[in-house]
């Protein structure tokens, strides 16, 4: 596989907030520096632009009952993601950079629990987050799905608010706290039917985020072979890996933050995104704990090529 040339993605705006000294606290996450502070929010935008990302995604991932409450979610999580997405769109426009804005739609009961997805609620809490959103980006980003259905649910309402048909991109987050013998989504899913099943659904991109960087680089080769037996290689392939080591079944994202490994520098963060783009990825950026440093590296080996 040739490389690519490569789209920058931003890195993760909660550790980047928690590491400013932002308000930050579970469990609201990012979600309390938008409510109190969004202008940290709009400077960290900046900072992920400054170096050298392309695409920054709204700081909506926490807007859902699972990190704000059922209460505040109702009363506040539509206009808290109108804020978010304004906000990144004011430090796009404040940097005077060609930036696209992405829409950050999370998984909505949570990070890695797939466990926990309750189908008869996705309408109720997608939908306002949807809504909220539209204005003012330029794409969507579904990302750190963990099962097949949340991620074809979520896509089905963004159709149905979507008039202008953006694009939309979806990322998948991969099982990671046990080797298997193909890559997982963590609900136990394989990667080739999650790649055929939100193809067909017409996504316009394909990622995986919130995953090691190890588990990431086997899903891009399954996700590449899928979409080339499928002939559908107009969709695009998209890594942004945190730097979390792995994470249990069972994890529990409210209780506490889990620490960061050493060993992802942003150099050697870089040689795995150089790997990411050898097997065909075109977006890539990171997820929790890749902070700008990270994303300065990827912009200036990567994008040349």
């Amino acid at each position: 596989m040739s490389s690519c040339n490569i789209t920058i993605l931003d890195g993760g705006m909660g550790r980047e907030l928690e590491r400013r000294g932002a308000p930050f606290q579970q469990p609201e996450w990012s979600a309390l520096a938008m409510i109190e502070a969004p202008n940290i929010v709009k400077e960290v935008h900046k900072d992920f632009i400054r170096s050298g990302a392309r695409v920054i995604t709204t700081n909506s991932y926490a807007l859902v009952p699972f990190h704000i409450g059922e209460t505040r979610f109702a009363e506040q999580g539509k206009t808290l993601a109108q804020s978010a997405a304004r906000e990144a769109r004011a430090a796009v426009q404040e940097s005077g950079e060609n930036v696209l804005v992405a829409g950050s739609i999370p998984p909505l009961f949570g990070s890695y629990r797939a466990d926990l997805y309750q189908a008869d609620k996705v309408i109720d809490i997608a939908t306002p987050l949807v809504e909220a959103l539209s204005a003012d980006i330029d794409l969507w980003l579904c990302e750190t799905q963990s099962l097949i259905a949340e991620a074809s649910s979520i896509k089905t309402i963004i159709d149905q608010h979507n008039p202008q048909n953006k694009p939309v991109w979806l990322s998948f987050t991969l099982e990671d706290s046990e080797q298997t013998e193909t890559p997982l989504l963590r609900s136990g899913e394989t990667v080739a039917e999650a790649v055929t099943t939100m193809a067909r659904a017409g996504v316009s991109a394909i990622l995986f985020n919130c995953s090691q960087p190890e588990t990431i680089a086997d899903a891009i080769v399954v996700a590449r072979k899928t979409l080339d037996d499928l002939e559908l290689t107009d969709i695009q392939i998209g890594a942004y890996a945190n730097a979390f080591p792995p994470q249990p079944k069972d994890a529990t994202a409210n209780d506490g933050l889990d620490e960061l490994r050493a060993d992802l520098t942003p150099q050697s963060y870089l040689e795995w995104a150089k790997q990411w783009q050898s097997q065909g990825a075109s977006l890539i950026g990171g997820c929790c704990g890749i902070g700008p440093e990270h994303i300065a590296q990827l912009s200036t080996h990567l994008t040349s090529a």
